[in-house]
């Protein structure tokens, strides 16, 4: 199939975000996971003073996560699709969390600006038809020292890896997409998967995009050698904290 980009596949999660949270909730450790992901940008203090980007948030679930992670900073959170992003501001937040509605090519237009201290990306940059462009962006975004923790379906290259997300997509992702009406965005999600980056090639991404110290690091269960972590900073030093 043609994979959904842009307005496509902003509309097609308009229209799964109603259930979308009942849906991701069947997979074991899908929240477990995210926390884990956040909690490796390592970041100082509870996030006392440090701005922060979840960017691709969709109903918030990312947000939730970071802000375990960082309970005392300043969360922005942005999605392109408007039915995901009303889900999740519908939910209970501190006040330091602002939900915009925007793109991750287009971040600017809608007042996101830097410099953050992190970014925080789940699930993002297989859904941008130029993952290099927007990761240089999110480079520029960047304070010194500012830290990637990019959370992302990339499978680590090897045949039994594939398989096994194959056949995860047959028994339960696409029939769950038919079932809800959705079934082309879970077909999407299945292609996805298969199409994008292998995590040593997405790593190299990172350098690429100008992005030091990148570490790829695994999620336990059946996710190992599906979901990684990917970790890079901007160079030069911040004021406090460890590097990634």
């Amino acid at each position: 199939m043609t994979l959904l980009r842009d307005a496509d596949l902003a509309d097609a999660f308009d229209h799964a975000a109603r259930g979308y949270d009942r849906l991701v909730g069947l997979n074991a450790g899908y929240h477990a996971d995210l926390r884990r992901s956040a909690r490796r940008l390592r970041l100082p203090d509870g996030g006392a003073g440090l701005r922060l980007l979840d960017l691709g948030c969709g109903t918030g679930a990312s947000t939730a996560a970071l802000l375990r992670a960082a309970p005392l900073a300043r969360i922005t959170a942005v999605d392109a699709s408007a039915g995901m992003l009303e889900r999740a501001a519908a939910k209970r937040w501190p006040d330091g969390v602002t939900f915009v509605h925007a793109p991750a090519e287009r971040l600017a237009a809608a007042g996101v600006t830097g410099p953050f201290d992190a970014v925080f990306a789940g699930y993002l940059f297989r859904n941008v038809a130029d993952p290099g462009a927007v990761l240089a962006a999110v480079h520029g975004l960047l304070r010194p020292g500012g830290r990637l923790a990019a959370h992302e379906y990339s499978l680590s290259g090897s045949a039994a890896h594939r398989a096994v997300w194959s056949a995860v997509c047959r028994a339960v992702i696409l029939p769950a997409g038919r079932c809800t009406g959705d079934a082309d965005l879970y077909r999407h999600l299945h292609r996805s998967v298969l199409d994008f980056d292998t995590a040593p090639v997405f790593a190299a991404r990172l350098a690429g995009a100008g992005f030091t110290g990148t570490r790829v690091l695994p999620v336990p269960g059946w996710q190992t050698g599906i979901v990684h972590t990917f970790l890079g900073r901007r160079g030069g030093r911040i004021a406090s904290g460890d590097a990634v």
